[in-house]
Parts: structure tokens; C-alpha cells; sequence
């Protein structure tokens, strides 16, 4: 049960641990082992929250610290801006992408269609516009040779964006379909992690970007050693309020309690019924690349703009001796035990998205390399309940909260936002890169006007179905199958009632009667009760925190 709630939920785990060894541990942690060093290379700026030794900081202390009056705040050079249109976005897992099928995505507030080249053996992103009248290519259909059609006049394209055929062109006229013209944007693209990856720039220029950059890799992704589950959600806030509720742990015993598997502290530290304590949370190396954090157990990284993942490492009770230390977590003069292979190890990857204002995407993804056979049993759309009830459970509060920072304005996060103790170092650091390389918003360039889309009745607001459902090649199969049972047990119910009217009594004894009325009873309650299932885990379930 403890590895079933640990792969359906975005756990926190804490631990009681000597926090001055910790602390030195965390200091020599190489959290990027696998990590080519080019995109690892950091400035040597460095982020402290002038944390005493408490587990609180000082109203003077924190306005000191205050990570948005550093005083190169003002004095901002060009090249540190943070250019959000040259990085690599996550589109979708390509678990979720149906080959026979266009998908259309929005991505930092550019439509793509996504669809499968089989000519080419390649998932391609081209913007999802058809040239002769712009309608949605996303609408279309892939024919029987494999081009991209527009539903709209039939206009069809290939792998590299040109057009093949117009067929309102006369086949002995000017071939009008080779003109640039019709071609369709295409965007650079990879497969990476299992995970679709693109380039928010159709430029020429950037065919090869490949060659000089490619996104963020995370090798435990493609370990086998590992099990992972991943899943992905449309969202109704931003990724600024999504990013930085990911990298907020001390939220969790209270907006999802009841549903997430916490550690709770003894009763001496407990000071309420949900368990909330003080978290040690040290971050370091913030610059235009993202940061690192150390907490009690975990070590994070977040690599701007979507990635931020934390490891964690669960100790077993065999051990190396202290002389063979691999180097992986430990160095040898903390004179501490090092991890043997066999150590239980697991991860969580938050692929945060920028939609657009008051949009965001999130592909999640949890990994560890024990307990693998339970996934092989468990489908994965019944880990995914779990997931999105534990998004839905503050979901809500999230929405009106990006609404409340709005008013106030981004700018002036620090101001409005009282955030005095360590656990919400990640939060701050965050809002810091945010505010120091982009001016504390994403940069839309100008494509929006700065005001949220209107906030929805909760039930729509909340809605399972078109935010993740239709997205997930698992749990939209569960919801066809479920829904398809249905029918067979109200069918069953109103034949076996049928039959009970028809047949003659003294053809059929009381007792076999009896079972088909029971039997008829039984089916149309069972096909009742799933279709409640059906609409709580599939399209709607409410989250009341006050009778938690």
C-alpha cells in the first residue's frame, strides 16, 4: 500500500536526521552526475536566505535578504534576460500521443499539431495553421500515404512541411503547391526520455539546434532499473503558481491531507492534527540556468524553464563498509556509510508548461527502482485517479490564488507575500529567478493582454474529462471500457427482468425466479454505482478541505 500511494501521489518525504551532517552532505552532493556539462555549467553566484540556526528567519533578517533587492537588480546586463524562446519544451509523453491521429497543444501560447510521420518513422511539430485559409491542421487527418491533411480543402503536407497536393489545383496548371506559400512552419523536435520535446522558433536557423543544445536529460528516465508512471494535466492556473506549488512541501499535510502518506513527527513535535513541522531547506547556485536545493532526504534541481525534479535516496539495512565509498552520495570525510547499488531509490519529475495566462500544463513523471512488479499488475489509469485527486485537492484555492498575486501585481510578489521561514526557500528562490531574469512573469511577447480568462463554475473549473482523460491513452481507454460496462450491466438488468415477465411460472420454479429478479437488482445497482465512479473519478470530484 505504502508503494502504491508513493507512485499515484508527488510525495515530500522528511526524516529525522543530524542536520549538521546533512547539511554537510548536501554541500558536496553532485545532483547532476549524468548531466552533460554544458548544460550544467553555472556563474559562481550563489543564493543564502541569512537563515539562522532556528527555523525561522527574522522579519529584518528576511528584508535584508530579500531576494529582490540584490543590488545587480538594477543594473541588469542584457545577457542575462532569460530568452524563453530559446529553450526546448515538453509537448506530451509519447505514451499519450496516438500515431493515427493529429494532436493539437499549445505551448507558450503557440499552437502546434502534433502528429506522426510514418514515412519518416517521427513524431513532427508544425504550427497548426493550414496556409491556403488557416484552419487548425490539428482538425485534420493523416491519409493513406502518410501526409498531413486539412479537412478544411484537402491540402495535404509531408514530413518537411511542403505541400504535396492541392486538389483544387488542375493537375496540367502551374504547380502551385510547390510554392513557399503553402508551406507549412515547422518546428524543431525530439523525442527525449520518452517525452516530446520542441522548439519554440520555426526559423531556418534553428533546423540544426540539436547540434548545439539539446533539453535537459535525465538518465534515470531511460534506466530500466527503474519503474516509472507518468501522466500529464491541463491546468487552470499559471505556470508561475504551478511551478512554485511544486516546490512547496510544507503545503502538502494540510491541502491534501487525508490523501497523501506523510511521515508524522512523534507527539512531542506534532503541534496539530495534520502533522506540519519546520523544513531545512538550503538552496544554492541560483542563476539564469535555475538553482539546486538540499532538504532533509531529497535533493532538487530545477532547470529553467520547466524542469524540477528531487531525488531521494531511502537507506536500507545492508551497508558498504565506510572505506568503499562510491561517491555517489557521500564523500569519505564525512566518515557516514555510503549506499550500496542495492540502495532503494526514487524520483520525482515535474515537467512544468507554459500554456498561456492562467494555462499551464504539467507532465509528471515518478520513478524508483523497488517494488517494479506492482506496476505490471496495477493499471495505470488507477495511480492516475490518485494523481488528479491530489491536483484537484487544491486546485481550487491555486486558481483564486493567481488571481489575488494579479491584482497585486507579479512585481510585487515580495511585497504582498509573507514568507519568513526556511521551507519556503524554493518558493522564494523561484519567485528570484522569475523576477531577476524576466521581470517576474513569463514573456509573452505581447501575444496577450495580461488578463486572466474568467474563472469557470467550480464543476468546470475542476473537470477531469477534457483537462486529462481525453490526453491519456490509459484512463481514456478505462473510461470507454467502464462506460461500455455500464450498458452490458443495465442490459443484463432489463433482460433478465424481461425474461422473469415472459416466462410462464409453472415452467420456471420460485426459486430460479427469484434469482433473476435478484440477479436483474443486482446488475442495474451495479451499473448505478459505476457510473458514479464513472463521473467522481473521470469528470468530477469536489475537495471540501473544512470536513477533511
Amino acid at each position: 500500500m505504502d508503494v502504491l500511494k508513493f507512485s499515484s501521489v508527488p510525495l515530500h518525504f522528511t526524516a529525522k536526521l543530524n542536520k549538521s551532517r546533512f547539511l554537510k552532505q548536501c554541500l558536496q552532493v553532485n545532483l547532476l552526475p549524468s548531466l552533460p556539462s554544458s548544460l550544467i555549467s553555472r556563474h559562481s553566484r550563489r543564493f543564502n536566505l541569512r537563515a539562522s540556526v532556528s527555523s525561522t528567519i527574522s522579519t529584518e533578517e528576511f528584508e535584508y535578504a530579500s531576494p529582490f533587492e540584490d543590488e545587480a537588480e538594477n543594473e541588469r546586463r542584457e545577457d542575462e534576460r532569460f530568452d524563453w524562446y530559446a529553450q526546448w519544451y515538453p509537448i506530451m509523453p509519447i505514451c499519450d500521443l496516438d500515431k493515427r491521429v493529429p494532436h493539437g497543444k499549445t505551448v507558450m501560447g503557440i499552437d502546434v499539431v502534433v502528429w506522426w510521420d510514418k514515412n519518416e518513422s517521427a513524431w513532427k511539430v508544425f504550427e497548426d495553421s493550414c496556409p491556403h485559409r488557416l484552419a487548425p491542421l490539428s482538425e485534420g487527418r493523416i491519409d493513406q500515404w502518410g501526409r498531413l491533411q486539412c479537412v478544411y480543402h484537402g491540402w495535404c503536407f509531408n514530413g518537411s512541411g511542403d505541400c504535396k497536393f492541392i486538389p483544387q489545383a488542375p493537375p496540367d496548371g502551374p504547380p502551385v503547391h510547390t510554392s513557399k506559400r503553402a508551406c507549412v512552419a515547422v518546428y524543431p523536435s525530439i523525442v527525449q526520455n520518452d517525452i516530446l520535446w520542441f522548439w519554440p522558433n520555426s526559423d531556418p536557423q534553428y533546423k540544426d539546434i540539436l547540434v548545439k543544445k539539446k533539453p535537459p536529460y535525465i538518465p534515470e528516465l531511460d534506466d530500466p532499473s527503474y519503474t516509472k508512471l507518468t501522466s500529464n494535466r491541463d491546468l487552470p492556473y499559471g505556470y508561475e503558481i504551478l511551478t512554485e506549488n511544486l516546490m512547496d512541501p510544507a503545503h502538502v499535510p494540510y491541502a491534501h491531507y487525508g490523501i497523501m502518506g506523510m511521515r508524522q513527527p512523534n507527539n512531542r513535535e506534532k503541534a496539530d492534527r495534520e502533522g506540519g513541522k519546520p523544513i531545512e531547506i538550503f538552496v544554492k547556485d541560483l542563476d539564469a540556468y535555475g538553482f539546486i536545493s538540499n532538504q532533509e532526504l531529497g535533493n532538487s534541481q530545477f532547470f529553467a524553464p520547466c524542469v524540477f525534479y528531487t531525488s531521494f535516496s531511502l537507506r536500507s539495512k545492508k551497508r558498504t563498509p565506510k572505506h568503499q565509498d562510491n561517491g555517489a552520495l557521500l564523500s569519505a570525510e564525512n566518515n557516514a556509510e555510503a549506499p550500496n547499488t542495492s540502495q532503494r531509490k526514487a524520483m520525482l519529475v515535474f515537467m512544468c508548461i507554459p500554456v498561456s495566462p492562467g494555462r499551464s500544463r504539467l507532465i509528471f513523471v515518478s520513478l524508483r527502482n523497488f517494488a517494479i512488479g506492482i506496476d505490471r499488475i496495477i493499471p495505470r489509469w488507477v495511480f492516475h485517479v490518485g494523481q488528479n485527486l491530489i491536483l484537484d485537492s487544491d486546485l481550487y484555492l491555486l486558481h483564486l490564488e493567481e488571481r489575488k498575486i494579479l491584482d497585486v501585481g507579479p512585481s510585487n510578489w515580495q511585497k504582498a507575500c509573507f514568507v519568513p521561514t526556511k521551507s519556503d526557500a524554493k518558493v522564494v528562490a523561484f519567485r528570484r529567478w522569475l523576477n531577476k531574469y524576466s521581470d517576474g512573469h513569463v514573456d509573452w511577447r505581447g501575444k496577450f493582454s495580461g488578463i486572466l480568462p474568467p474563472s469557470p463554475p467550480k464543476e468546470q473549473l475542476m473537470d477531469r474529462y477534457w483537462s486529462h482523460v481525453v490526453n491519456c491513452s490509459s484512463c481514456n481507454g478505462a473510461y470507454k471500457g467502464l462506460n461500455a460496462l455500464e450498458v452490458v450491466l443495465q442490459v443484463i438488468s432489463i433482460a433478465l427482468l424481461g425474461v422473469f415477465a415472459a416466462t410462464n411460472q409453472s415452467l420456471v420454479s420460485g426459486t430460479a425466479r427469484i434469482v433473476m429478479v435478484a440477479m436483474a437488482v443486482l446488475c442495474f445497482a451495479a451499473s448505478r454505482w459505476l457510473s458514479h465512479f464513472i463521473y467522481k473519478n473521470f469528470h468530477f470530484h469536489d475537495y471540501n478541505h473544512a470536513i477533511r
